[in-house]
């Protein structure tokens, strides 16, 4: 069962990974740093502008698939639970969520 805490100091949110779902988001993640990374060089060396922005797009692109994996793991295990819990306050902060990653 997945985990969600709360700190008890600062009250702040948490959730506990699976080692494979957490390897996995950190995956995503590197790849669009080092692509990034990539753009800065691209920059540095007076690349022509629209292979810097085909590059800006892959980038943009795998923040997209890190987000909608982020996303279906939040909804598969924290809103679910919440729910089922009775905590229907889950929904609206979803669908806050939503909106923000919507715009």
């Amino acid at each position: 069962m997945d985990e969600q805490m709360s700190c008890p100091h600062c009250g702040e949110r948490k959730k506990k990974r699976t080692a494979e779902e957490q390897k996995a988001l950190l995956t995503r993640l590197r790849k669009a740093e080092g692509q990034i990374r990539g753009i800065q060089k691209m920059v540095e060396n007076d690349a022509y502008c629209p292979d810097i922005l085909i590059q800006v797009s892959a980038v943009t692109s795998a923040l997209n698939s890190f987000n909608k994996a982020l996303l279906a793991c939040h909804i598969k295990s924290c809103v679910a639970e919440d729910i089922r819990a009775g905590d229907d306050a889950a929904i609206d902060e979803l669908v806050e969520i939503l909106q923000k990653l919507m715009k």
